[in-house]
């Protein structure tokens, strides 16, 4: 159980339980200084219930109905899924994950990460760290960190467009020098939704779109912007300068890519160097079918969204509580896709990992060809990292 007083107030209150009709980037800084959030609407693995799933803070989604009468000192049963509001209930022991797969059944393992602090929580988990030699940051996700305003930058002068770029890589320098030796940094490039969008832009327009998910977004939308070309060269730029040899410890990953002709057209339209690594995220049944093709157009490695093709096979928002139960991670359809891209990816010798969340690891184990290694939120890793450790080692939030 989890007891603290609500806050609407949408600004940071530290140790309180935040309380929103729905979870959006506007809310990031009180999201990460909560001990919980209780909303109305979202699905398990929209982008900031997945930020809450990294960071260890639990979500509870009731009725609409009900989310005007939480006021004050409430109690969080995450077991029974239940508030009780006052402070009458006594609250006791967080449950505890049921065993897991421990880090010998990882693999390398990437870490899933919002920000800096995520680095130090898995790097503090002793000896098992040394399984995770990769650390994964959405772009965005590093703006939001960072209070940055990317669109608002890109419609600007080159002063800005420039400065923008120095200031990610900036964050990314920072990101670095928390690094164990063996360990690396891959950056997923800009992906911002028109819905996420409009949520961290005060300036710049952004077009409302009626289906964002499916709108102009990712390598669609990088393949159409100058203005991002200079902000990542700034950025390389600035990497180069400030890391010298160890630039090479930050790579950079094409997210929500269709098929091998969108990643040599962006590889070229972002001018991308050729002693950069650029990976490529597998996230559409499109680019599962043409894995074969995109590693063979020199995918430095693969990532497995698994998330965003969840929803994509089996056509249920994974943003709507309304088709939760439609939404399965082990669905055959699923699971087929993920094998036939760690196969394709085996077969041509480009490394692959698989996105997992931590209820579904051992299930994965058991029907997956083996990939290279799994990705999972900070949160979620470090309990199997930390599994069979001594209790004194482990630390950190409740899993969402």
């Amino acid at each position: 159980m989890l007891r603290g007083t609500c806050n609407r107030s949408r600004s940071p209150v530290d140790g309180s339980i935040l309380v929103a009709p729905g979870l959006d980037a506007g809310l990031y800084d009180a999201i990460v200084t909560a001990r919980a959030v209780v909303c109305s609407s979202g699905g398990l693995t929209g982008h900031m219930q997945s930020l809450c799933r990294g960071r260890g803070i639990p979500v509870l989604r009731v009725g609409q109905a009900d989310l005007a009468d939480l006021v004050g000192e409430v109690t969080l049963d995450l077991e029974s899924q239940s508030v009780v509001i006052g402070s009458g209930a006594r609250a006791g022991a967080s449950r505890s994950w049921a065993e897991s797969p421990s880090a010998d059944d990882l693999g390398s393992a990437c870490a899933v990460i919002a920000d800096l602090e995520d680095i130090h929580t898995i790097n503090a988990c002793g000896p098992p760290a040394q399984r995770v030699d990769c650390f994964f940051v959405r772009e965005e996700f590093l703006c939001l960190a960072a209070a940055l305003h990317p669109l608002d930058s890109l419609a600007g002068g080159p002063g800005d467009i420039a400065a923008y770029g120095q200031c990610v890589a900036e964050r990314l320098c920072t990101y670095a020098g928390a690094l164990l030796p063996g360990q690396r940094l891959v950056l997923r490039l800009l992906d911002l939704r028109s819905d996420h969008a409009a949520d961290i832009t005060g300036l710049a327009p952004v077009g409302a779109e009626p289906n964002p998910e499916l709108g102009l977004h990712g390598a669609r939308w990088l393949l159409g912007s100058t203005a991002y070309r200079d902000a990542l060269h700034a950025m390389l730029g600035t990497l180069r300068g400030r890391l010298g040899e160890d630039t090479g410890h930050v790579h950079l990953s094409v997210p929500f890519l269709t098929d091998e002709r969108e990643f040599i057209q962006l590889r070229a339209h972002l001018e991308v160097p050729r002693d950069v690594p650029l990976s490529a995220f597998i996230e559409t049944p499109a680019a599962v079918h043409a894995t074969p093709a995109i590693c063979a157009a020199g995918a430095s490695e693969l990532f497995v969204g698994t998330k965003d093709l969840v929803q994509f096979y089996l056509a249920a928002d994974r943003t709507n509580h309304l088709v939760a139960d439609s939404y399965q991670t082990r669905h055959p359809a699923v699971l087929d896709a993920l094998c036939r891209v760690v196969e394709a990816a085996r077969a041509a010798c480009t490394p692959v990992r698989v996105y997992v969340l931590g209820a579904d690891l051992a299930h994965y184990l058991e029907h997956l060809a083996t990939p290279d290694g799994y990705m999972m939120c900070t949160a979620e890793l470090q309990q199997v990292l930390l599994q069979g450790q001594p209790c004194h080692q482990a630390h950190g939030g409740v899993p969402g």
